[in-house]
């Protein structure tokens, strides 16, 4: 059987592989981070900043999406996925500058509700223009690109820190980051109402409520 997959689907499989490579270079060491680059960085310390951004991020996702299903049209899941997939891609830009546990902590607050912003739109778009009677195909085609992406990245990620350390690393994964939002950004044509006029965002014209018919 031929799989006949939409651009929409295609663009977000793809930016996703590409930022969440980007991602399996540094998760893996994320521990190993912290206790040798940070300041009384300890296992406790992982511990906090692993539960301040798996909490924060968990308690912004009903919310957020009660939010993007009450405004009609994709333009405000576009536009909360693109930007909240764009502070995340600058969070080890911060990495590479912490030294304090508190610097970490800020990050993590910083990276869940990002997180929490743009998988809300994120998956949003990628439901709606799932094929009909595709389902678990589509959305295995996405877990597994992603997943086989990290899996990859994660050998190569452990073998880079060993070899240059972790602030090459981190610059690395902030440039593949940036890449996945760029990937986004060929959806522009596709999604209406963000980019009516350029680059330009009017952001009361994403928030603006449609007439519906």
């Amino acid at each position: 059987m031929k799989l006949v997959v939409s651009r929409i689907i295609k663009f977000l499989v793809l930016s996703d592989l590409v930022f969440w490579s980007g991602w399996g270079l540094f998760n893996p060491v994320f521990a190993i981070f912290v206790v040798e680059k940070i300041e009384g960085g300890n296992a406790f310390v992982v511990g906090v900043a692993v539960a301040i951004y798996w909490i924060t991020k968990s308690l912004l996702r009903i919310p957020l999406g009660i939010f993007l299903d009450s405004l009609p049209g994709e333009k405000d899941d576009y536009f909360f996925s693109i930007s909240g997939l764009f502070v995340v891609a600058l969070i080890p830009f911060g990495y590479y500058f912490s030294s304090q546990p508190w610097h970490i902590y800020s990050l993590q607050i910083i990276h869940g509700i990002a997180m929490a912003v743009s998988l809300s739109g994120w998956h949003a778009i990628f439901t709606r223009h799932i094929g009909r009677g595709k389902e678990a195909t589509e959305w295995g085609i996405q877990s597994t690109t992603y997943g086989f992406g990290i899996g990859v990245s994660g050998v190569v990620g452990g073998w880079l820190v060993t070899k240059f350390g972790f602030e090459p690393v981190l610059i690395l994964v902030g440039i593949l980051g940036l890449i996945g939002v760029a990937i986004l950004l060929g959806l522009r044509n596709e999604i209406k109402g963000v980019f009516d006029n350029g680059f330009h965002v009017n952001f009361r014209k994403i928030f603006q409520r449609e007439d519906k018919q």
